[in-house]
């Protein structure tokens, strides 16, 4: 589903632990690192899709995390063109998209959670196809140094409003 400026709804998932460092995931296939993050189906509040893809690409049930907050307002970012797709011609107007077609990014609720289970808790092979094929856990700005550089901005955003709720790291 993407909406009339061309973003897709997603949320994204800032995992931390107790030592206040980050959950970071490996895309599987690239050599790229990143947060957990997901598209918002139709039917799905950003809540219902954020424990949604929690379970699907961490292994995580509600049961190993605690909410700590969420941003105020979508985040946006633009992919680059190479990254951008077009919806299928038939039926495109039907399904939300943009008259022209193109997506041309995600905007994303960002949800800080407290991690309270064990590492052996991770598991990134539930689905059919992982998401991840590798974690780890990175101190809290870190994340900004080894990002794709279109996502970067939306990260900084993210971890800037919702530092104060993980415990207090400072700016990085």
């Amino acid at each position: 589903m993407i909406d009339d400026s061309g973003y897709r709804p997603n949320v994204g998932i800032i995992l931390c632990n107790r030592a206040g460092e980050v959950f970071w995931g490996r895309r599987r296939g690239h050599d790229g690192w990143q947060f957990p993050q997901g598209g918002i189906h139709s039917h799905e509040t950003p809540e219902e899709a954020l424990f949604r893809e929690l379970h699907e690409e961490v292994g995580l049930g509600t049961d190993r995390v605690e909410m700590l907050g969420r941003t105020r307002d979508w985040l946006h970012y633009d992919l680059p063109p190479e990254l951008r797709r077009r919806p299928p011609r038939r039926g495109r107007f039907s399904t939300g998209h943009r008259r022209d077609g193109g997506l041309r990014g995600q905007k994303q609720i960002w949800f800080l959670l407290r991690f309270t289970g064990q590492d052996a808790d991770v598991q990134l092979d539930l689905s059919g196809r992982p998401e991840f094929d590798a974690w780890r856990w990175i101190t809290y700005w870190q994340a900004l140094e080894e990002i794709v550089a279109f996502k970067r901005e939306v990260y900084r955003l993210a971890l800037t409003e919702l530092a104060p709720l993980a415990g207090g790291p400072t700016a990085g």
